[in-house]
């Protein structure tokens, strides 16, 4: 793994270590807890794409520092929350920014494997979205890409337009950034203007 791709992962875990240890906190957990779930939160995602492409060991026991960081990341949170309350918005924030960056590397590890576009942003999809529902689901909270929300919608077209851009261009930092630019910026401007998917709403015959 280049440089550049290690701190893009990095800085991922980092950001859902965050989002996990602010949404603990949320929910009045102790130091323990906080760093349990900013740890599954930033490590989760990473755990099912490497089971799914047969990547043994999985990247956080084959490079324990990915495990260290996070838990840093959520024990800096927890001390960092009590010492000044965050933004109600920090945490939303920090969720896309791992959002975005994990999409990217999900993508470039499920290509790596398989040289398969569709495989790749399946991928970077999973490494995306599946450490959040696992923090939601753990913090008895209902999953976001449940919730209406523009979440995992962002992830899909982030990775597909790093698959476009790859097969057009070749991998590279360009691609990168764009990648991450866009799934950022689709994620950011559903939080900002509370954008959502059109749901289907069927009428049971039930009077109410």
């Amino acid at each position: 793994m280049n440089t550049s791709i290690l701190l893009f992962d990095l800085a991922g875990v980092v950001f859902f270590a965050i989002a996990g240890a602010l949404a603990a906190g949320r929910k009045r957990m102790d130091l323990f807890g906080v760093v349990v779930i900013g740890c599954v939160t930033a490590l989760g995602g990473g755990t099912v794409r490497d089971l799914l492409l047969g990547s043994h060991p999985v990247f956080w026991i084959s490079a324990p520092y990915y495990f260290w960081v996070a838990a840093t990341a959520a024990a800096g949170t927890f001390f960092m929350g009590r010492w000044r309350r965050p933004a109600p918005k920090v945490m939303m924030y920090a969720d896309a920014g791992g959002l975005a960056l994990f999409t990217v590397i999900g993508f470039q590890k499920g290509f790596e494997v398989t040289q398969s576009y569709s495989i790749s942003i399946i991928m970077g999809v999973t490494t995306g979205v599946v450490g959040g529902i696992v923090r939601d689901v753990l913090a008895d909270e209902i999953p976001l890409i449940f919730r209406r929300e523009i979440y995992a919608s962002a992830s899909l077209c982030g990775a597909g337009i790093l698959a476009l851009l790859v097969h057009l261009f070749g991998y590279g930092p360009l691609a990168v950034t764009i990648s991450v630019c866009i799934t950022l910026a689709i994620r950011l401007s559903a939080i900002r203007w509370k954008l959502s998917l059109p749901v289907l709403v069927l009428d049971d015959g039930v009077e109410r």
